[in-house]
């Protein structure tokens, strides 16, 4: 499983052909609900067990991800993403009603690892995942496909933070494919 470290690595992914582009939304949205302290622990902000944003319980029944400790329940994986979930707690309206050219089909998901450390603790996100559904004209059903599944490092997560939706993450990306040469830097960051 390929690993995205940095900004840089993100701009190496085809967006918009082999991945949709809205997962540059969603991955900014997660970057930003989530708490990132300055030892690197990531913690949620929401409650994945009451289906906050959508979210809820994935099995990894396909064994897309490694298994988790045997006998341990403290561990669990959940996903993110699914546009079309009812809860009480939704997805920000840039995430749910993108732009046009930003517009997907519902395919991207985020998964993330969560470790409880309590009965009234807050949970530990151990790992997180940018992932999609095959097309549906693959015939998976609603399976991921490994092939376009990418752990994501804290170091992104950072990284992503500092744009606003004003000065899209998309918009950032094109700019770096144009000019290799370039990286992430203070000049591009937005509030």
């Amino acid at each position: 499983m390929r690993m995205l470290n940095s900004i840089n690595d993100l701009k190496r992914i085809n967006f918009g052909q082999s991945v949709p582009k809205h997962s540059l939304l969603l991955l900014h949205w997660f970057a930003n609900v989530v708490d990132i302290d300055n030892n690197n622990v990531i913690q949620l902000t929401f409650d994945p067990n009451s289906g906050d944003y959508g979210s809820h319980h994935y099995g990894n029944f396909e064994r897309l991800l490694d298994p988790l400790p045997h006998g341990n329940i403290r561990h669990r994986y959940y996903t993110v993403g699914n546009l079309n979930q009812g809860t009480s707690v939704r997805l920000p309206q840039y995430v749910l009603h993108p732009p046009i050219e930003y517009a997907g089909r519902n395919r991207d998901r985020i998964i993330f690892r969560v470790r409880n450390t309590g009965p009234q603790a807050s949970q530990w996100i151990l790992q997180v995942y940018l992932t999609q559904h095959y097309e549906t004209s693959e015939h998976q059903g609603t399976r991921y496909d490994p092939e376009h599944t990418y752990q994501v490092t804290t170091n992104l997560l950072r990284e992503i933070r500092q744009f606003s939706i004003r000065y899209t993450l998309v918009r950032k990306l094109q700019l770096l494919s144009n000019n290799p040469n370039s990286s992430l830097n203070g000049s591009f960051c937005t509030s």
